[in-house]
C-alpha cells in the first residue's frame, strides 16, 4: 500500500502543478489549456482510484499518466506542442517532472509488489472473469 500512496501523492503533485499553470498561464490556450485542466482532473481521479480500488488498473493509469505527461512536455520542449514551446527551466517544470517519474516508478513497483504482473495473478484474473460469464 505504501507504493500506491506514493504513486497517488506523485500524481496529485503533478495534477496540482498543472492546475496552477492552467490558472496562471494556459487558461486561454486553445488546445493546451483544456489539456492542462484535463490533466489536473484526471490526476485527482487516478489518485483516488489508487487509494480506494485494489486493482491493477489504477497502477497502469499511474504509469500511463506519468509517461504521457512527460511525453507531452518533452514534445513541447523539443518541437513544440500545438504552438506552445516549453523549456526545461523553472520550479514547476522540475517539480512536475520529478512527480511524474515517481508516479511511473511507484505504480510499476506496486504492480510488481502486489503480484499483478505474475503469471498466477493473470491466470486468476482470467478464471474470475470466466466465472462471471457463466
Amino acid at each position: 500500500m505504501r507504493m500506491r500512496l506514493l504513486a497517488a501523492a506523485a500524481v496529485l503533485v503533478s495534477a496540482a502543478v498543472h492546475l496552477k499553470l492552467w490558472i496562471d498561464v494556459f487558461r486561454d490556450e486553445e488546445v493546451v489549456g483544456p489539456a492542462f485542466l484535463a490533466n489536473a482532473f484526471g490526476g485527482l481521479v487516478i489518485a483516488v482510484l489508487l487509494v480506494l480500488w485494489r486493482h491493477w488498473l489504477p497502477l497502469l493509469l499511474s504509469v500511463g499518466f506519468g509517461a504521457s505527461t512527460i511525453g507531452a512536455f518533452v514534445t513541447a520542449a523539443t518541437v513544440g506542442l500545438f504552438g506552445v514551446h516549453e523549456h526545461w527551466t523553472g520550479g514547476y517544470v522540475w517539480t512536475a517532472f520529478a512527480a511524474e517519474v515517481v508516479a511511473i516508478l511507484a505504480g510499476a513497483l506496486a504492480a510488481v509488489g502486489e503480484g499483478w504482473l505474475s503469471r498466477n495473478q493473470l491466470q486468476h484474473e482470467r478464471s474470475v472473469r470466466g466465472a462471471h460469464l457463466d
